[in-house]
């Protein structure tokens, strides 16, 4: 899934650093591109590493999730040369709902923004993880 997220991967400059069931942690270095016109990490960019760290946790169990609803408190800012890291975990899992928590942290540990997202799962898996095949997302009609 990382390897076709254009816009967390090449856009945004994100890590994916790891991704098991329930959980995901994706870090970005704040550059010139990230800054608002205060000099300051725009909010959207935080949104975004908060957000596509979300998605990695809520499809972590090969399902196909999608949110369905998202919020976000900012903290504190982030300025160029800042490293953020965000650390998602699922909080519940029932049905077709999942709640996950996002942690973002700059690195001196400082909490920068705490997200929460819902999740929708839908019918397929996330990848086909079948050997010797690349992965690759897997629709099943309803």
């Amino acid at each position: 899934m990382f390897a076709a997220d254009v816009a967390s991967r090449e856009t945004m400059g994100m890590e994916l650093l790891r991704c098991e069931a329930g959980l995901a942690e994706m870090r970005m270095a704040v550059t010139p591109r990230h800054l608002n016109g205060h000099q300051i990490c725009h909010g959207g960019f935080i949104f975004t590493l908060a957000d596509s760290t979300f998605a990695f946790a809520c499809n972590s169990r090969n399902q196909v999730a999608v949110a369905a609803s998202a919020q976000i408190e900012f903290l504190k800012s982030a300025v160029e040369g800042d490293v953020l890291t965000c650390l998602g975990v699922e909080q519940v899992l029932q049905g077709r709902h999942g709640v996950y928590d996002m942690r973002v942290t700059n690195q001196r540990g400082e909490v920068v923004a705490l997200f929460r997202g819902k999740s929708a799962v839908l019918a397929g898996r996330t990848v086909l993880g079948q050997p010797g095949q690349p992965e690759q997302p897997l629709r099943e009609k309803r």
